[in-house]
């Protein structure tokens, strides 16, 4: 039976345009697009009428990194599947990328099948999957194969966390390889984590275990050597790289200076990095704690490098690394040992509303916003133009925003699993009104009105931005 809606009189804002336009959505897709007040427009018929005057009609976000369910530090992140999907979806993103975990000495598709059993029929919105890749052998490099043929197409790698997560510069560069061959995009949480464990134990051994010595000890020329060695390595290997939640000026510069010499390099931030700095991982009573992830939060200065990136395009992608662990009973296992707090902020929920926010402030316009939130990384990793844009075919995903909607963001009134908001009290203009997956209203007039089991797993094309 068809289903049929009519979006009438917003502004709508994709990537490439902005224009006063009805949309028409049926059976789950965008069906047409009519300027309002025209004849075409007035041709669109629908069972349901949904008036967007005065409002945004905007593509529902793609945010690429999450975490939900993570294992991390002896406990796990606190968002489910469906509790953060929910939350994302109360935040206009319709689509995550989230992150199925190869463990040392299983095979990536144990992994992938564990992550595709915990997210199977409790999302509220439509799923992906990268896949972390933490033990490089021959076996796991003929899995890559099969793992792109089937839609998983970005294999995530660590410089840091050694022991758990890491890989050294050999593993890398065989992946590299191999995904240069397949088509794959490696992705790189880029930070010298053997020199950041140095720099951990001497820090501890003089007494300092406040939180803000996270920040300290992950110094952003660690950041930069990694992120520099790990596009060199690239450009050995003939493979392209996405640097993940870029943090420093220092990493940005290696960028720019990799993508001016024509290499296809790309970077991701995130909003913690362009809204917190160290004077919240140095909030007193470990207050800090809240704000520790890695890479970590950088004094207030780098922001503009990051903005600036942002404007130049040689940041691409903003997205929320959200992986959320409670203040009370997970942070607080790092008391006395910053070094065992859990790394990892929440902030699903916040994206959207936050870069709006920016763009009120100067920083971007809006269809910069739409660029880095949604079209962006739906082409970077392979689900545009389904995901992303407003246009005939696109899947039905889509907001009403009113953008002159006041709101203080505050743990009390977000829909997130978690105790703390890394935003509390922060005043921002702009609001997610009305959400739309798949033309099914999960966020209905500032209700929730969708289900765990709606959002469907969704294969994946390899990046659009290669040749």
């Amino acid at each position: 039976m068809s289903t049929r809606t009519v979006i009438r009189g917003g502004l709508v804002i994709t990537a490439s345009d902005e224009v006063h336009a009805d949309v028409l959505l049926e059976d789950g897709r965008i069906a047409a697009l009519a300027a309002s007040g025209t004849p075409a427009a007035q041709a669109l018929t629908a069972e349901r009428t949904v008036d967007a005057t005065g409002k945004y009609v905007i593509p529902g976000g793609v945010d690429a990194h999450t975490h939900m369910e993570l294992p991390f530090g002896g406990t796990f992140a606190s968002d489910t599947f469906e509790t953060g999907t929910r939350a994302a979806a109360w935040g206009g993103t319709t689509t995550i990328v989230d992150f199925a975990v190869q463990s040392v000495g299983h095979g990536l598709r144990e992994g992938l099948d564990a992550w595709h059993a915990k997210a199977e029929g409790n999302c509220a919105i439509d799923y992906a999957f990268h896949m972390i890749v933490s033990d490089v052998n021959d076996e796991t490099l003929k899995e890559m194969d099969l793992l792109v043929e089937e839609g998983v197409t970005s294999f995530k790698q660590f410089m840091a966390y050694p022991g758990v997560f890491y890989s050294d510069d050999g593993q890398i560069l065989r992946a590299m390889q191999r995904s240069a061959d397949n088509g794959g995009l490696i992705m790189m949480h880029a930070e010298n984590g053997i020199a950041i464990d140095v720099l951990v134990e001497q820090a501890l051994a003089r007494g300092e275990t406040d939180p803000r010595f996270h920040g300290e000890v992950r110094k952003a020329l660690l950041e930069a050597e990694a992120t520099h060695r790990a596009i060199r390595l690239a450009q050995v290997a003939g493979a392209p790289l996405y640097v993940v939640h870029v943090s420093a000026a220092e990493a940005v510069a290696e960028l720019a200076r990799a993508r001016d010499d024509g290499l296809p390099v790309f970077g991701e931030t995130c909003p913690q990095y362009l809204f917190l700095s160290t004077d919240n991982l140095a909030e007193p009573d470990f207050e800090g704690a809240k704000y520790v992830c890695s890479t970590p939060l950088r004094p207030k200065e780098h922001q503009a490098a990051l903005w600036r990136g942002l404007r130049t395009n040689d940041l691409q992608v903003v997205s929320t690394d959200h992986c959320p662990f409670c203040f009370s009973g997970q942070k607080e296992l790092g008391r006395g040992d910053f070094s065992k707090i859990p790394n990892g902020l929440p902030g699903v929920e916040n994206r959207m509303d936050l870069l709006h926010q920016a763009v009120l402030d100067g920083h971007i316009s809006r269809r910069r916003w739409i660029e880095i939130a949604c079209a962006t990384p739906a082409r970077m990793f392979g689900l545009y133009p389904k995901k992303g844009t407003i246009a005939p075919g696109a899947d039905a995903d889509v907001v009403i925003y009113d953008p002159a909607a006041e709101q203080v963001v505050s743990a009390e009134t977000h829909h997130m699993n978690v105790d703390y908001s890394a935003y509390e009290g922060k005043r921002i203009t702009g609001r997610v009104e009305t959400v739309f997956s798949r033309g099914v209203p999960v966020v209905t007039d500032r209700e929730y009105t969708g289900h765990a089991g709606h959002g469907v797993y969704t294969p994946r094309s390899t990046c659009q931005y290669l040749t």
